[in-house]
């Protein structure tokens, strides 16, 4: 009985460790043109096929995409361009040019 109980505790202490966050900090931006804090950089809207609306960041290297939602969770679905645009500043957050 008492190596059973050792393997449950065992268990649970792998378990519990397991827990414990693993990789970067997905709040910085470490690209070329690194900013401390991705707060900082300009968004732009991009309108989905189905006209909803996504926040947009193009630093020239590495893009960032993040649907807009309502407090509620459902999308914002705002009619701001046509299906398939971008409108907005949402390259000016960098110095390297995207040719694309």
């Amino acid at each position: 009985m008492n190596s059973v109980k050792v393997l449950i505790l065992l268990g649970a202490a792998a378990g519990i460790s397991a827990c414990t966050p693993v990789g970067p900090d997905k709040n910085l931006d470490r690209g070329i043109d690194s900013d401390a804090n991705l707060s900082t950089l300009v968004a732009g809207i991009w309108v989905d096929p189905n006209g909803c609306d996504h926040w947009i960041i193009d630093d020239g290297v590495e893009g960032y995409l993040s649907e807009r939602l309502q407090p509620d969770g459902r999308p914002v679905c705002s009619g701001v361009a046509p299906p398939t645009t971008v409108v907005g500043p949402f390259q000016s957050g960098s110095p390297v040019p995207d040719f694309l």
